[in-house]
């Protein structure tokens, strides 16, 4: 399922248009700069919780040391935040059914 299919769904659902439901799907999802609740409050280093369904969160990678696989050659790999998430109880029960 992609946004336009989830947002069709939403429309159905719950008796919007198709156009309003996109407009819901976007300010929640959205990954465009300052735009998606989501990515906006992951920028600000908070956690999105929806109870049952999981958390959306930043995580910090360590710098470390690798190994560039064509040369064989260490190299070094800078720190980095990323986004993660972790499924909630309610959502992980549906799913295992």
């Amino acid at each position: 399922m992609n946004k336009t299919e989830l947002a069709e769904k939403l429309a159905k659902k719950v008796d919007l248009s198709v156009a309003k439901a996109k407009e819901v799907v976007d300010a929640i999802f959205s990954t465009a700069d300052g735009k998606g609740i989501i990515a906006v409050e992951l920028d600000a280093g908070r956690k999105v919780q929806i109870t049952g369904f999981g958390t959306f969160e930043t995580r910090r990678r360590p710098a470390r040391k690798g190994v560039n696989p064509g040369t064989g050659k260490e190299i070094s790999i800078p720190a980095k935040n990323y986004a993660a998430f972790r499924v909630g109880k309610g959502l992980k029960e549906r799913v295992e059914k």
